[in-house]
């Protein structure tokens, strides 16, 4: 059996061409419905996708580990009884540390500012961190509603995925049990851990390009689309690898060429459609400024400065 004929496959493309991608345009202006969450538990929407996949580090996190918490919630996520959150992206930017925790009272104590967190109204937990004063990158789960010392802004207004329900958390004393720690250990071995994520291709990157290169003629659209496939290829097969930390500069410039033939793809559809690409129900449109959210989603100082390495044609 090809890939391609696998009925997960078939079920997913199924999915986005007839429920995700026609209500994408109205999702983009309204807000993901849970009604979408729902059925992708039993993509071509990014905003859809952006709040669904943040639910699978929380269960990767509990079916790795062996605390109590698991045994509450791995089945329950796993299932898609309960969806989950994350908010952890922060202990990336370390030595800052925008989340503080400190023992209290026989459990852990989280001060500081979760810049941006996704799915807001939509999560029923959420995966949260912060760095201990012993230097150590703890996480723990909680609901995800206000509560004493857990305050949430206003839904941002973005350029694109406004409709992922995306806030700021402002943690004053939010208090944890030490029943609700998923994960702790050295935030050095987490970043080395966490650090080759961040160097591969994103997958949503080849959703976006390929949902835009359908709106062009064939003829158009033909050399890209080989284009598109060559990168993905070697994207996947390296992702693939066994040992992640391997091929650390050709899984950055793959992900670097991924975000140039997304780019010349959704600028292709935007030309393609003429001034109709600037309306929002535009297609071409939203799938540009998914394009450009993209860019940055999960970035790091080190991919970061080799996308901008390849943008002006610099090496090393």
């Amino acid at each position: 059996m090809t890939l391609s004929a696998h009925p997960l496959v078939i079920r997913a493309r199924q999915l986005a061409d007839d429920l995700l991608a026609p209500d994408a345009e109205r999702v983009d202006q309204e807000g993901v419905p849970a009604s979408h969450l729902e059925a992708i538990g039993r993509g071509a929407c990014c905003s859809t996708w952006f709040v669904q996949t943040q639910h699978h580090t929380p269960v990767q996190t509990l079916a790795a580990g062996e605390l109590p918490v698991r045994e509450r919630l791995l089945g329950p996520l796993a299932r898609g009884e309960l969806l989950s959150g994350v908010a952890y992206a922060h202990l990336r930017s370390h030595p800052r540390t925008p989340v503080r925790v400190r023992r209290e009272r026989g459990g852990w104590r989280f001060d500081g500012t979760v810049p941006w967190y996704t799915g807001w109204g939509l999560n029923d937990v959420m995966l949260l961190a912060g760095v201990t004063e012993a230097d150590e990158a703890l996480f723990a789960f909680t609901e995800a509603r206000e509560q004493p010392g857990l305050r949430a802004s206003e839904p941002m207004r973005l350029a694109a995925l406004t409709a992922s329900r995306t806030v700021s958390l402002e943690l004053d004393g939010l208090w944890l049990p030490q029943e609700a720690v998923a994960l702790r250990m050295p935030i050095e071995r987490w970043a080395a851990s966490d650090r080759p994520k961040t160097r591969n291709a994103n997958p949503a990157v080849f959703g976006v390009a390929r949902a835009a290169l359908a709106l062009l003629d064939d003829a158009t659209a033909e050399p890209l689309r080989t284009r598109l496939s060559e990168v993905r290829k070697a994207a996947y097969t390296l992702a693939d690898h066994p040992v992640p930390h391997e091929h650390a500069e050709e899984r950055l410039a793959l992900r670097a060429q991924a975000y140039d033939v997304m780019r010349t793809a959704t600028t292709a559809a935007v030309v393609a459609g003429g001034g109709r690409s600037m309306a929002l129900t535009s297609r071409a449109q939203r799938l540009a400024r998914e394009g450009l959210f993209l860019l940055v989603q999960g970035q790091t100082a080190e991919s970061r400065e080799a996308h901008m390495n390849s943008l002006v044609g610099r090496t090393g």
